[in-house]
């Protein structure tokens, strides 16, 4: 038996069962249907249907005694943690490239939480026995700063921030193409009907705006910094591959090695002398800041951006001209 207590952030009107469906990801959506047929979801301390609509800010609890598609319980594992602040409220963590945040169908081990629950105990409870701590994401592929919250009140504090959307947040990627000066992409996301695991620009998705800033561009590639807004899954993936842009590596999004295509062999060859080690996408998660949960300070932590993708942004300068 898991339970599971979300906040609903800023939204259109949507059923019950298909933000639930679209939130918890361990669960199918028949399991979680079954859970609230069951009289296990709750809307604000109410018990609700399926078709229950949802139109933001409201507090949802469901408990689902289904077996789920990933592990019952996490195993501790001794995996190393790059801690870069701890004290009694949180821990910010630079998690690498290729770390999968939590278990799920298909790694029941081998992730940043089965690290963190071997370093400490004291995690907070919010999002279930399968995600201790855990207060938002990153992807796999994706490197860079994340928080993990060890009570239960900080969580709260913390995520009612990234619900209200106050928490300031820094990525840093890089993607191919010429792309220039600065802007805001505002386009909104949704699960793609073709591909459960990808998603895409839709009229009837969620809401979803990224400012970027180009820092580098030559014909070959650029290099840019993100600020996005909102925190929709994959959403500066799909957003820099709506542009035009996709990042680089990222083979989900069309930034694979084809994309060299089209450029002379010595142009090739110098891609692929560069990208040869790369095995992930090159997105980092560089700075966060928010209201420490206990001192009510702004505070700001940064993760260093990995040196293997440093390399490739000093690499970018040599097709300048």
């Amino acid at each position: 038996m898991t339970s599971f207590s979300i906040t609903v952030g800023d939204t259109e009107t949507i059923r019950l069962d298909k933000f639930l469906s679209n939130t918890i990801i361990d669960y199918s959506r028949t399991q979680i249907q079954h859970a609230i047929q069951d009289g296990g979801a709750s809307v604000d301390g109410r018990v609700q249907k399926a078709s229950y609509l949802l139109s933001g800010g409201e507090e949802v609890e469901i408990t689902i005694s289904l077996p789920h598609n990933g592990p019952e319980s996490i195993e501790p594992e001794p995996i190393p943690l790059d801690i870069v602040f701890e004290d009694d409220f949180l821990i910010m963590l630079n998690k690498p490239a290729g770390l999968l945040v939590h278990p799920g169908a298909g790694q029941p081990s081998g992730t940043l939480v089965n690290g963190l629950v071997h370093y400490t105990q004291h995690l907070s409870g919010i999002n279930g026995a399968l995600r201790p701590g855990i207060v938002h994401r990153l992807d796999k592929d994706t490197s860079g700063i994340i928080a993990a919250a060890k009570t239960n009140k900080a969580h709260r504090f913390l995520g009612k921030q990234f619900e209200e959307r106050s928490v300031e947040k820094e990525y840093v990627g890089i993607v191919w193409g010429t792309w220039e000066g600065s802007g805001t992409i505002d386009k909104p996301l949704k699960r793609s009907r073709n591909d459960r695991t990808k998603y895409e620009v839709q009229d009837s998705g969620r809401p979803s705006k990224t400012d970027y800033e180009i820092v580098d561009s030559n014909k070959v590639m650029s290099v840019v910094r993100y600020f996005p807004k909102t925190g929709r899954t994959h959403q500066i993936r799909v957003h820099s591959e709506c542009e035009g842009h996709p990042i680089v590596g990222d083979n989900k999004y069309n930034g694979g090695r084809n994309r060299t295509k089209g450029f002379t062999p010595e142009i090739q060859k110098k891609i692929e002398d560069i990208l040869t080690p790369l095995n992930h996408h090159l997105l980092h998660a560089r700075r966060i800041s928010f209201t420490h949960p206990d001192t009510g300070q702004k505070v700001s932590y940064e993760a260093p951006i990995p040196d293997d993708m440093k390399k490739i942004m000093e690499a970018v300068n040599q097709f300048n001209g």
